[in-house]
């Protein structure tokens, strides 16, 4: 094991300076490892938690070369970065992880799911199209009928690129993209869960959760874990994203979406290779973050436990209709009074309506206290602007 520690000689770099890496950059001070962040904003979260900062695009092939070119290790908190430019540095003796083939598979959508098809591992009925009219030329050939989900083959992100399709005015919104569509799955419960992989080849599963998305943006609102699913499917879940993640051959965490159909088959909506939204609340309810566990996956370190210390529910703080500005964090004061309440804000200064801003983690001795917590911290805390 190389010694990370307390080293300028070695060196981390995460491409992507987010809410994501922030949380990053809270195990790499406590471990006290030597970080160097790439965005495009001067004001990321990240710019000033690293020991460096680069502001650049790291979708620029030149860019990422530069900034790669004296990092040891290098990963990822978001997948839209330039995987030419990693390649390139991976094959010069650069660590990359998760490895960047697997990221450019995962960015796009058509690509992951073939991946599915191809390893025996259960998702919805789907097909992949270049444009509009093969795809119409592909529902007549398949009998696909209404209603449906549209998705990008690239660039979906926290609910963009994806629609449902329910009518033909639906139809028509669709843009003349490459894509897939799949079938709309009469689903019982949403679930997630993050797994790693490290260089060794140990896997370890966090809990499944249970997710909640917002009916008008989207996007995830509330997280529950344990997920409310028998003991059964809790390890049939598991068992199934260790197996993607055995297949991808991964080293770092992987996040994979799936959905619990009214038939009771677990199917795999899509996966994320990085720390992910859904995985937020193992910081406050589990012995080892996702965080943490991504960094000890890529460094070669053994990976840590990721069993549950106590029921939690996590509340995405997202900027309310109407507001667009300088944020202000309407009622915190308030919302810290909640025994068992942990309070994330990531750093970003400016709100609009949906733009994710924070999370608070409720815990408690029962998921049932802890969600009645996470509805009364959604009442009380608003993110609007001053």
């Amino acid at each position: 094991m190389e010694n990370y520690f307390s080293s300028k000689d070695k060196k981390l770099g995460i491409l992507g300076g987010g809410q994501l890496g922030k949380m990053l950059l809270d195990i790499t001070r406590r471990y006290d490892l030597y970080t160097k962040v790439l965005d495009p904003s001067a004001d990321a979260p990240c710019a000033t938690g690293c020991k460096e900062f680069v502001q650049g695009n790291f979708n620029d092939y030149d860019t990422v070369m530069a900034f790669g070119a004296d990092c040891d290790v290098l990963t990822i908190e978001i997948e839209s970065v330039n995987t030419q430019a990693l390649k390139e540095l991976q094959s010069r003796g650069k660590h990359v992880f998760p490895q960047p083939e697997i990221v450019e598979l995962i960015q796009n959508k058509v690509l992951q799911k073939q991946f599915y098809a191809d390893n025996q591992l259960p998702t919805a009925p789907w097909f992949g199209f270049k444009n509009k009219a093969e795809m119409k030329k592909k529902m007549e050939k398949h009998s696909f009928h209404l209603p449906f989900v549209w998705k990008a083959a690239t660039g979906g992100y926290d609910g963009r690129g994806v629609m449902v399709i329910r009518n033909m005015a639906d139809l028509e919104k669709i843009p003349d993209i490459p894509g897939l569509i799949e079938e709309l799955a009469a689903i019982q419960h949403e679930i997630a869960l993050v797994a790693a992989r490290n260089q060794a080849g140990r896997v370890a599963a966090f809990p499944p959760v249970e997710m909640s998305f917002h009916p008008v943006a989207n996007q995830v609102e509330y997280v529950f874990c344990p997920a409310k699913l028998s003991e059964t499917k809790l390890e049939e879940a598991s068992q199934l994203a260790l197996s993607l993640v055995d297949k991808l051959g991964i080293v770092g965490v992987l996040a994979v979406e799936m959905f619990v159909n009214q038939n009771g088959e677990i199917w795999i909506n899509e996966c994320a290779p990085r720390v992910h939204n859904s995985g937020h609340l193992t910081i406050e309810a589990c012995i080892t973050s996702q965080f943490e566990q991504h960094l000890r996956a890529i460094l070669g370190f053994p990976l840590g436990s990721t069993q549950l210390i106590r029921p939690a529910v996590m509340v995405n703080l997202t900027g309310e209709e109407g507001f667009t500005g300088p944020v202000f964090y309407e009622g915190a004061e308030k919302m810290l009074a909640t025994e068992g309440a942990y309070m994330h804000l990531y750093g970003k200064t400016e709100t609009r309506p949906f733009r994710k801003m924070g999370h608070v983690t409720l815990t408690a001795e029962t998921l049932e206290e802890a969600r009645e917590k996470a509805l009364k911290v959604k009442e009380i805390l608003k993110v609007k602007s001053v």
